[in-house]
């Protein structure tokens, strides 16, 4: 009896071999080379990476431009927003001046008229009433701008509003007080202009 020696061991021809036992089963009909299926398998997934990477790298680039492209864009807005904002600071400073300068020029008018008036007129009394209502006529334009002054005579020393030039002695009831403007101080709307410089009782 022929024997057939398999995986180092002595197998019979005839004996103990049942199709399925580490082989495959061809029905008794010759069985295809398996090896050469299976290198078929895998030329074809060999085949099918390069497809893959090809197409993984085409959608990286598309997304890196479009990317690009928004930051680009967003970059011209921010810069375009910057040039805008700063024209319209520019724009309100420059309105800014320009309306206090028109409120100034009535008073300017009027104080030009008060000095053609002095070097014709020896009326002292009616020149002291036209600077009086020149002197009211500015401090009505200032106040329209929102720039009113700081009252501090008689008052308790403050200084978050004025400035100590001097010190006098001025009894205890005037001790700590202002007793004196030196500079008038003024606000404009809830900030310090200028500080009023002032003389304190000690």
């Amino acid at each position: 009896m022929k024997k057939e020696k398999v995986y180092n061991e002595a197998v019979s021809g005839d004996e103990g071999f049942t199709p399925g036992d580490g082989y495959p089963s061809c029905d008794g009909e010759p069985c295809a080379n398996v090896s050469d299926e299976t290198d078929e398998a895998t030329d074809t997934l060999a085949d099918g990476e390069p497809v893959a990477e090809a197409d993984a790298a085409k959608a990286l680039e598309e997304a890196v431009a479009q990317w690009q492209d928004k930051y680009v864009r967003l970059q011209a807005e921010f810069d375009n927003y910057r040039k805008r904002t700063l024209k319209e600071k520019m724009d309100l400073v420059q309105t800014g001046g320009r309306d206090v300068l028109l409120e100034m020029l009535p008073v300017r008018d009027d104080v030009q008229r008060a000095v053609d008036a002095m070097q014709k007129s020896d009326d002292l009394e009616a020149l002291r009433a036209g600077v009086t209502l020149i002197s009211q006529k500015f401090t009505e334009a200032l106040r329209r701008k929102g720039v009113t002054e700081i009252e501090v005579l008689d008052k308790e020393f403050d200084a978050d509003f004025s400035e100590a030039v001097a010190r006098f002695a001025a009894g205890d009831e005037k001790k700590g007080k202002v007793i004196d403007v030196v500079q008038t101080g003024y606000m404009l709307g809830e900030k310090v202009l200028r500080f009023a410089k002032v003389v304190v009782g000690e």
